[in-house]
């Protein structure tokens, strides 16, 4: 019997929503393999893993590259591990307006944000089909919905990552696996926020911020559904959040 395994790719600071995945994943019991285009990163939570006795794999990976994302499960199927788990959490974001987006800054977005999630939901989507089993994945936002200037561009991509996600689940629901979007509807407690808009954040207060903890403990949440009642699409946001 093989081992149980999660899959993450968009790791990245230990604050951040990757890492609180990949370490909450690893207190289940699962062995990770945490995947993202920094060797320091991924290396830093993957010793905080096993300080805590949970079991992680480091693999440098970027999501835009087939062959690359291809080789991060290729290398789970050669160490025995089913892939129980697969969460696809790249998130760019460039502010631009339209009229000063050039077709760089839009073909990075989607390719990041949409491309990426196309390669590795192929590519776990191989690896469930003979399990018949999974949980799949795929981290969106508010723009996944709603697109506001300056970030017109960010959500063409993540609209379409949406549209993606639909369609996956649609097609291989009825082979087993569960297809999942998550709305991120709101401002996450990490390192990301704190160093980039710490302003922002302090306006929030307390109760203000998503918690990395308590994303991950829904995300398990929707892996634990017993099959006769799914959940494909879900907003997670902090309860003083407008919407």
């Amino acid at each position: 019997m093989k081992k149980s395994s999660a899959v993450i790719i968009g790791v990245g600071p230990e604050q951040g929503l990757g890492a609180a995945l990949a370490k909450f994943f690893a207190g289940k019991g699962l062995h990770v393999f945490i995947a993202g285009r920094s060797e320091g990163k991924l290396q830093a939570v993957a010793e905080k893993i096993r300080q805590t006795g949970g079991t992680a794999t480091p693999v440098v990976t970027d999501a835009t590259v087939g062959q690359e994302v291809a080789q991060l499960f290729n290398l789970t199927q050669r160490e025995g591990f089913s892939v129980d788990i697969a969460v696809y959490n790249v998130d760019s974001n460039i502010p631009s307006p339209l009229l000063e987006t050039d077709v760089q800054t839009f073909t990075t977005l989607w390719q990041q944000n949409c491309l990426g999630a196309f390669l590795f939901g192929k590519e776990a989507i191989n690896v469930m089909q003979p399990q018949q089993a999974g949980t799949l994945f795929f981290t969106g936002a508010t723009a996944s919905l709603r697109a506001r200037p300056p970030f017109t561009a960010f959500a063409a991509a993540k609209a379409g990552l949406r549209a993606l996600a639909q369609g996956m689940a649609r097609e291989f629901s009825p082979q087993g696996i569960h297809v999942v979007h998550t709305i991120i509807d709101g401002v996450i407690d990490g390192d990301r926020a704190r160093e980039q808009f710490p302003d922002y954040v302090k306006t929030k207060g307390n109760g203000g911020l998503l918690q990395l903890e308590a994303i991950a403990q829904t995300y398990w949440a929707i892996h634990q559904q017993p099959l006769s009642a799914w959940t494909h699409e879900l907003d997670l946001r902090p309860f003083k959040e407008p919407f």
